[in-house]
C-alpha cells in the first residue's frame, strides 16, 4: 500500500474509533413582551436545552436592562394563577425546560425603562457545569 492510502486510512480510522463528543447546555428562541410606559416589571421565555450527560443547575441570572432578575413558575392554587420564585433551577442531563407563558419564565423588575417592540436586549446566565451564557431577547408583541 503506497504511503497516501496508508495515510488516508489511518485518518479515516482514528475519525471512526473517537468517542462520541457530549453535547452541550444551549438557550434558544428568546423573546420578551413590550411594557408600556410607567410599568417597571417585564418578562423573558427562552428554550434552554442540556444536551449533555451531567445535571446542571442556574447559579445567576441577570440583565443590564432589570435591577432584578428572578426565574418564577406559574401555579394553579385555589383556581387562583400564583407565581413562585424558583431559587434553585435544577436541569438534569438531555433535559429540555420550556420558558414560556403561564408556566416558567424570568421575571425582570425594575426596568430602567420599557421595552420596546423590535429592541434586543442581553440576558446573562451562570450554570454550575456550562458557565455563563449570555443571549439576546427580542421585545415582541405578543
Amino acid at each position: 500500500m503506497n504511503r497516501r492510502l496508508l495515510m488516508i486510512s489511518t485518518v479515516a480510522t482514528l475519525f471512526a474509533a473517537r468517542p462520541a463528543f457530549a453535547g452541550e447546555l444551549t438557550v434558544s428562541n428568546a423573546w420578551s413582551r413590550t411594557t408600556p410606559p410607567g410599568v417597571t416589571v417585564g418578562v423573558a421565555y427562552f428554550t434552554l436545552k442540556n444536551d449533555t450527560a451531567r445535571s446542571d443547575r442556574l447559579l445567576k441570572i441577570s440583565s443590564p436592562v432589570a435591577a432584578k432578575v428572578q426565574v418564577h413558575r406559574t401555579e394553579i392554587q385555589d383556581g387562583m394563577a400564583r407565581m413562585r420564585e424558583v431559587a434553585v433551577l435544577h436541569v438534569d442531563a438531555n433535559q429540555t425546560v420550556e420558558f414560556a407563558p403561564n408556566g416558567m419564565h424570568v421575571m425582570l423588575m425594575g426596568l430602567k425603562k420599557p421595552l420596546v417592540e423590535g429592541q434586543k436586549f442581553e440576558l446573562e446566565l451562570l450554570f454550575e457545569v456550562a458557565g455563563p451564557r449570555k443571549i439576546q431577547v427580542a421585545v415582541r408583541k405578543d
